[in-house]
């Protein structure tokens, strides 16, 4: 167990962070999955912008790799693009 303030003080950040990290990324793993069992092209297409900002979020504080988002996205939209209409 830390034995400073300072130390204690961080353990608690982390803490908080991990738990807000953890969060968001299942969050975003479950709108990904959601995302995926649409099979409306239209409803597909207005709904990728809103879940490819999602994914930069994520890229963008550090909880998923920039390369991982870029290749999320471009998954989800060959994904959308081979959909019927």
């Amino acid at each position: 167990m830390a034995n400073h303030s300072a130390t204690k003080k961080s353990v608690r950040k982390t803490t908080k962070r991990n738990e807000r990290n953890r969060y968001q990324g299942k969050t975003t793993r479950n709108a990904i999955r959601d995302f995926k069992a649409l099979d409306n092209k239209a409803a597909a297409l207005e709904g990728l912008p809103n879940l490819a900002s999602k994914i930069d979020k994520l890229a963008k504080r550090g909880i998923i790799h920039k390369n991982k988002a870029a290749n999320l996205k471009s998954k989800l939209t060959k994904n959308v693009l081979s959909l019927e209409k």
